[in-house]
């Protein structure tokens, strides 16, 4: 075999990085809710309480199914997961036993954390040892918080307490 020396062109990489914008825009319309900057409606104070989330956990159980829902307090429905889908559905004895509930959180929490949700609202108040409280325990064992952090404030400046601003990271 020849011993050829094959050569490649140099990469365009450090022309290509010269003409890449010198700012960065985020077309993320959930960036400002992550670093925990963004609005939280309060609603009128005779509403009922609970209105102050940015993502809530809806659980809805009707006779023939179950179904989980993230509800985002504009946009409404943002990820859902029923038992009664075919994939779910094709795996459970039943799709309204215990079984079904901890098998949803499994399936709900692994989609939450796929789309990027990692917290939410969740006003649901389980039986201790009911099958939502089987649910919900398996949706924080998948990763997902339960209650959403507090909207940063800025401090004044005559403050003594100044909270850690959420956008910067500090590295061990």
């Amino acid at each position: 075999m020849n011993n050829l020396k094959r050569t490649f062109p140099v990469p365009l990489l450090s022309r290509l990085s010269s003409t890449a914008p010198a700012e960065f825009v985020n077309r993320n319309p959930r960036n400002l809710e992550r670093i925990r900057i963004a609005r939280k409606p309060d609603g009128y104070h005779l509403d009922k309480p609970g209105r102050k989330f940015w993502h809530k956990l809806s659980l809805v159980s009707s006779n023939r199914l179950v179904s989980a829902q993230v509800v985002h307090f504009i946009n409404g429905p943002v990820i859902e997961a029923k038992t009664s889908e075919w994939a779910l559905r094709k795996q459970l004895y039943s799709i309204k036993d215990t079984c079904a509930y901890i098998n949803l959180g499994r399936v709900f929490a692994q989609r939450c954390l796929e789309s990027g949700i990692t917290e939410m609202y969740c006003d649901i108040k389980p039986v201790e040892g009911g099958k939502v409280d089987r649910f919900l325990k398996e949706v924080v064992k998948g990763g997902v918080k339960l209650e959403e952090p507090e909207v940063y404030k800025k401090p004044n400046p005559w403050d003594q307490h100044r909270p850690e601003k959420p956008w910067e990271v500090a590295e061990e």
